[in-house]
């Protein structure tokens, strides 16, 4: 999807959007029909869509289509990430207990009335804009990162799911600002700096948890 809106000149959001969805309904639906597990449906989808797009990005937009680049970002850009992002907290917050007992126990939730394949359908769409939101800035090789280091940041401090959602909502956000910002003062690309931002303080929580326990 990115490299189509590379390629013919379109926000490359809307491509990567309609192609991540179309994975995540897939995904699904896999899900829901095989014994496979969702980590492995995605990652074997992310290296085909991975290989297929960089055979489709011209040679020349390879680097920022992999990596991203701040300085592309336009005020529309902007303001569709704040746009988007905002009912992804508010639809997050509402299915959020939802989602926690689904993942401890299926049986257990649809035995109180939850609609299992739905809410984790919901939370797939929402993990689809957030990743369509940040492939912009840090491209599409490092934006599972920008997703998956805060979480993994935050999980061995964190007392419990509520204090472990906002530290990594936190860490998220601390990781983003600061690897721009220092993007800005070094004039080096921001998906890396942002992403090696969020994995020292990856470091530094282990090193923590280490020190306390």
């Amino acid at each position: 999807g990115l490299a189509l809106g590379i390629l013919f000149n379109f926000n490359p959001f809307f491509g990567a959007f309609a192609f991540l969805f179309s994975a995540a309904v897939l995904t699904w639906y896999i899900e829901k029909t095989t014994k496979l597990f969702p980590e492995s449906i995605i990652g074997v989808l992310f290296v085909t869509a991975l290989a297929v797009g960089i055979l489709l990005t011209p040679e020349v937009d390879l680097l920022e289509a992999l990596f991203g680049d701040i300085t592309t970002v336009s005020l529309v850009d902007a303001l569709l990430a704040v746009g988007i992002s905002a009912p992804i907290v508010v639809v997050a917050r509402l299915v959020y207990r939802r989602v926690v007992l689904g993942i401890l126990s299926e049986e257990l939730a649809r035995s109180t009335g939850i609609n299992v394949a739905l809410v984790n359908f919901v939370y797939l769409f929402l993990v689809t804009l957030v990743v369509a939101v940040g492939i912009k800035i840090v491209g599409t090789v490092l934006v599972g990162a920008l997703v998956v280091v805060p979480a993994a940041a935050m999980k061995n401090v964190s007392r419990n799911l509520s204090s472990y959602a906002l530290l990594s909502g936190l860490t998220g956000t601390a990781s983003a600002g600061s690897g721009i910002v220092l993007a800005n003062y070094l004039g080096l690309p921001a998906g890396p700096l942002v992403v090696s931002v969020g994995t020292a303080i990856f470091a530094v929580a282990l090193v923590a948890d280490r020190i306390a326990s």
